[in-house]
């Protein structure tokens, strides 16, 4: 493999929720198949507690404050500071900046990505977020779509 300075689906922006998630690098670019999303996540916004078991989780902070539960642990990750959350572990966030929190993603095998790519809608840079409403049907589509990429979802967002 040689040095790539723009990779194959590089840069799609996707509203995934009212998540806005741009891949900078796809799982499809290199042979680790490491993937890069840059996620731009609103106030309040919060995962429900997951296991990756595929592989871990690297979140590195470019602006904004969330509040990290990994392993059992609670703490806050601020800019510049990198949160891992090993597979196999149970982990989950919520976005404290009173404006939005952006932050990279990185994972190995596409998993990830793959899930974003599925449950997204196209973004162009000055749209909002769709608003769709969360049902128990969506809601079971969004377990179902984790289960196909290896991510297990075990209990409920942070309060």
């Amino acid at each position: 493999m040689s040095a790539q300075t723009m990779a194959e689906n590089a840069n799609q922006i996707l509203w995934f929720g009212d998540n806005l998630m741009t891949i900078r690098v796809p799982a499809s670019a290199g042979d680790d198949q490491i993937s890069v999303i840059e996620c731009r996540m609103p106030q309040g916004e919060t995962t429900p507690l997951h296991i990756t078991l595929s592989g871990d989780e690297v979140i590195h902070m470019l602006e904004g404050t969330m509040q990290f539960f990994v392993d059992g642990k609670d703490f806050p990750a601020h800019v510049g500071q990198t949160v891992m959350a090993p597979k196999g572990l149970p982990h989950n966030f919520r976005i404290e900046s009173t404006d939005a929190a952006t932050c990279l993603i990185v994972t190995q095998g596409g998993e990830f990505e793959q899930m974003v790519r599925q449950m997204s809608l196209p973004a162009p840079t000055d749209s909002l977020p769709p608003r769709a409403e969360r049902t128990p049907e969506t809601t079971q589509r969004f377990f179902d779509t984790c289960a196909q990429h290896n991510i297990e979802v075990v209990g409920a967002p942070l309060p």
